[in-house]
């Protein structure tokens, strides 16, 4: 019998409330609710360190204000830093049947007022007269819960602290959402993954686990090196069999040229770096995947808190950056060819997680290859949190009241209409620099690009915060086709270029 902390126990205790209200509290409507939300990243500092922008990310989860929809249901949302009433305003004038001045009765927007690299949740656990502040904004009576990008034991320790449960899974559970144990659930259900190894805890793993890849599969020309706890593809690194000798050196050569060779996704990560985080937090090694025709499939689903298994969506990731590997954006919904089958490996990883007791939303990669017209697809990694594809979803969700049909791969509006969308956190120019959220939205509105409630189709916006600074932005793009959703996309790129030359002096 395993025993737990006191903290756990208490912690447990808390999560079994929030399953015992939610069938009839979570969605029904008028009921009186209030959601804290806190979208802190709490993962490696030092990596999410070399995504440019990376405090404005707490942005995403600004589409959960579209829970304002419900009018007895209040939202604390708290941030690193203050979010503009620009940004806010934008947001709310989305809501469907719902006045702006209504929902700011019952919004309170927090900050922390520290831009510091730590992760939002640790700077909130340092502040208790915050704490209070955010208690005293729950009414009393209402039901109430946490919800944050991803649960580690710093969030606990605010849930209890807040005497509120979590939309998360336990961190105790944690270890189920790394790279090794990935594989090992992939393996349980009978699904492909790529060929590797798993628990690799220093840089002899490494060496030993190439060597046995090349060893074994002497056709394989790649190997990816992940670390058990990488974000948006910042934790791989890239190693390269070319010019490999005999297997009789193979080892030796392997354990010279690895410093140099291994090409690590992390800007300015060094080498030492990469191999220290190495050494805390464990990683694989597995084959690189690829083909002529190959895609990034990902499936995300849910685990209710009365143990309700959904199959959320299902998105083509554009993965990219210098060597292939940076999660940059996804097509909404997934290929036709193959949406309902990765859909149905979703299920099926998805029932093995609630055996070992998962709860909230996570997502599972795949990579996917055809040949001879049949699609393969290999179970990469599972996300046990909120992910990039978290946020556009939702938005499209909560816009048109409509859902992702998993057995068919298709979104219907309430309606009945079908949408697609094309989203990005990364769209990034020097030319950007220097436009403010008031330029963003005077240009989109000046060029008919702004989100058509009448027509459900259009562009939003997302990490406008990051604009100015940074010159990045996130957009949503929603059209009745996937062309249509594609040419949005090229007309904000082609619209917000153009601006940014005719105020040249």
């Amino acid at each position: 019998m395993v025993k737990h902390s006191g903290v756990s126990a208490d912690f447990k205790k808390l999560q079994k409330k929030f399953s015992a209200e939610y069938s009839s509290v979570f969605s029904e409507r008028m009921t009186q609710k209030a959601i804290v939300i806190v979208p802190s990243i709490t993962m490696d500092q030092e990596i999410l360190a070399k995504i440019d922008g990376v405090n404005h990310y707490e942005e995403r989860m600004l589409c959960m204000l579209m829970l304002l929809r419900m009018p007895n249901t209040h939202v604390i949302y708290v941030t690193s830093m203050p979010v503009h009433n620009i940004i806010m305003d934008y947001y709310l004038h989305l809501l469907p049947g719902i006045t702006g001045y209504h929902a700011r009765q019952r919004l309170k927007t927090l900050a922390c007022f520290d831009s510091s690299p730590k992760s939002l949740t640790e700077k909130i656990l340092d502040r208790p007269r915050l704490i209070e502040r955010i208690k005293k904004h729950i009414p009393n009576g209402f039901a109430s819960h946490l919800v944050c990008f991803n649960v580690t034991a710093a969030e606990r320790k605010l849930a209890l602290q807040l005497g509120i449960p979590i939309y998360g899974c336990d961190p105790d559970l944690l270890y189920l959402g790394t790279k090794s144990f990935s594989k090992k659930i992939f393996r349980e259900c009978g699904i492909d993954t790529p060929f590797g190894y798993e628990d690799c805890q220093s840089e002899e793993d490494i060496i030993e686990a190439l060597f046995s890849l090349k060893n074994n599969f002497p056709e394989i020309n790649k190997a990816v090196i992940k670390l058990n706890e990488g974000f948006s593809g910042e934790g791989n690194a890239i190693f390269s069999f070319d010019n490999a000798p005999a297997t009789e050196t193979l080892k030796s050569w392997i354990h010279k040229v690895l410093p140099t060779r291994l090409q690590i996704v992390a800007r300015e990560l060094s080498y030492t770096g990469f191999i220290e985080k190495l050494n805390k937090m464990g990683g694989i090694v597995e084959s690189f995947v690829s083909s002529d025709t190959i895609t990034s499939p990902s499936v995300q689903c849910r685990i209710t808190p009365t143990g309700e298994i959904n199959i959320i969506s299902t998105h083509d990731q554009v993965i990219g950056g210098n060597i292939g590997q940076v999660f940059l954006g996804a097509h909404f919904p997934a290929d036709a060819e193959y949406a309902a089958t990765i859909g149905e490996y979703g299920r099926h990883i998805s029932e093995k997680l609630k055996e070992y007791g998962a709860m909230g939303r996570f997502s599972i990669d795949f990579i996917s290859v055809k040949s001879d017209n049949q699609w393969k697809h290999y179970a990469i990694e599972i996300n046990l949190r909120k992910g990039g594809t978290t946020h556009p979803y939702l938005m499209l969700q909560y816009l048109t009241d409509g859902s992702y049909d998993s057995s068919k791969g298709i979104y219907l509006t309430a309606s009945g209409q079908q949408r697609f969308y094309f989203f990005s956190d990364n769209l990034q120019s020097e030319n950007y620099k220097g436009l403010t959220p008031h330029d963003l939205i005077e240009i989109a509105t000046a060029n008919d690009l702004l989100y058509d409630g009448s027509t459900q189709q259009g562009i939003m916006f997302h990490m406008i915060g990051a604009l100015s600074q940074y010159g990045k932005l996130g957009i949503l793009c929603v059209g009745d086709t996937r062309k249509k959703s594609m040419e949005y996309y090229h007309k904000i790129v082609e619209v917000l270029n153009r601006e940014k030359h005719s105020y040249e002096y």
